[in-house]
């Protein structure tokens, strides 16, 4: 890397952390329907407005000591990590998409992922924000930038997308619908198929098999740790939703070479 790479991959993990702070304004405060906007950051216990210096994303928390300036209470550690995170994923996408337009759209669906993901966590249900909203902005983004779909006409970008969307969808909502008949209760929330339709958009049909696969894997991964802890009840402490935007992000990340050696081992192996 020369020092122009290494000049934009710092500018890009300083430009994550900041949106990671502002992630942390909209995991606070869409759930209670509060607008990210206004009013200005403030402690959540003395309500008392914070400072620019008091706002810096990690470096504040860590100059604070992890308590508030004012009342002193304690600043949860979940929203340096949160700003770590984002940092962090936004410049792998770049590393991966470096001077590559659609690194704007891969980061943008980043961003959805780790908000819906640490709502779904707490409330257990998915901002429609998301869901929806990355259903609306993924064609758009296709239409735009054909290449997401490896694809060059921006009409074919957006077919893309909309098939993808529609497997996307499909997919989970048949997955739901089949288990309700089988249990007789929900199987599946309607926030993962919604979100399963924003990353098709995103992805493309390619990435469905890819993302449900890894997810459910992932998922029986952790329940069989917590099982294995003596923690079984956890396992329904952590919805569904967050394995399948991990499994998005992989895809994003290289998932498809993944993917394609996984599928030529298993070639390989029933030869």
């Amino acid at each position: 890397m020369t020092f122009i790479d290494w000049y934009f991959t710092a500018v890009v993990y300083l430009f994550g952390a900041c949106w990671g702070s502002f992630l942390n304004v909209c995991i606070y405060r869409i759930p209670a329907e509060l607008s990210v906007v206004k009013p200005r950051s403030r402690c959540p216990k003395c309500m008392t407005n914070l400072t620019w210096k008091d706002n810096i994303p990690i470096l504040g928390w860590l100059l604070l000591g992890g308590k508030c300036r004012y009342c002193k209470a304690p600043i949860s550690i979940r929203y340096p990590a949160i700003e770590l995170l984002t940092a962090f994923l936004f410049t792998l996408v770049w590393v991966r998409f470096a001077y590559d337009p659609v690194v704007i759209p891969y980061m943008v669906l980043v961003f959805g992922l780790i908000l819906g993901s640490m709502v779904d966590v707490d409330e257990m249900w998915i901002p429609d924000r998301c869901t929806i909203g990355g259903m609306i902005i993924g064609p758009i983004f296709s239409f735009i930038l054909p290449s997401m779909h490896g694809v060059e006409g921006h009409f074919s970008g957006l077919i893309e997308s909309l098939i993808g969307l529609a497997a996307g969808f499909g997919s989970l909502w048949s997955v739901s619908i089949i288990g309700k008949l089988i249990l007789k209760k929900d199987a599946m929330g309607f926030g993962d198929v919604k979100l399963m339709g924003a990353l098709g958009a995103f992805l493309g049909w390619q990435s469905i098999v890819f993302i449900v696969f890894v997810s459910s894997l992932l998922g029986t991964i952790v329940g069989v740790s917590f099982i294995l802890a003596g923690k079984s009840e956890w396992q329904s402490k952590i919805p569904f939703g967050p394995y399948i935007a991990l499994a998005g992000i992989i895809w994003v990340l290289g998932g498809s070479a993944l993917w394609e050696a996984y599928i030529g081992w298993m070639q390989g192996a029933a030869y």
